[in-house]
């Protein structure tokens, strides 16, 4: 039996963290002036401790075309980073959690966990 970088509990407890942050995130971004029918492209960023893992990851996110990088971890720590930028997203809290809810579970049937999103209101 192989040990998982990230266990069942933990993806759910990300899950409920995850969605929870995206209505303050995107209160935010109203404050910036990005309404509920704007789209913008999101940044993303998971990490695992497997390379393998980390290249099947960067793969599934490239198939639905979101642009995808992936390396060793800077904080030097024996993890594995895959980030990059999705298409343009509605900026509305239905969609994003939603969007969310999808990040987290790609992660967890790829051993990875989603660590978040950003974006740029200026795009």
């Amino acid at each position: 039996m192989s040990i998982r970088f990230v266990t069942e509990l933990q993806y759910r407890e990300n899950l409920e963290k995850q969605c929870g942050m995206a209505p303050e995130a995107l209160a935010q971004l109203r404050q910036c002036g990005v309404s509920e029918d704007k789209d913008l492209r999101l940044e993303f960023f998971f990490y695992t401790n497997s390379g393998a893992t980390m290249k099947a990851l960067a793969d599934a996110l490239q198939l639905i075309g979101y642009e995808v990088e992936y390396g060793e971890s800077a904080a030097d720590d024996g993890r594995f980073i895959v980030t990059g930028w999705t298409s343009a997203i509605r900026m509305t809290e239905d969609v994003i959690i939603s969007w969310t809810e999808e990040m987290c579970r790609i992660g967890f049937e790829h051993d990875a966990e989603f660590d978040g999103w950003g974006t740029n209101p200026n795009q």
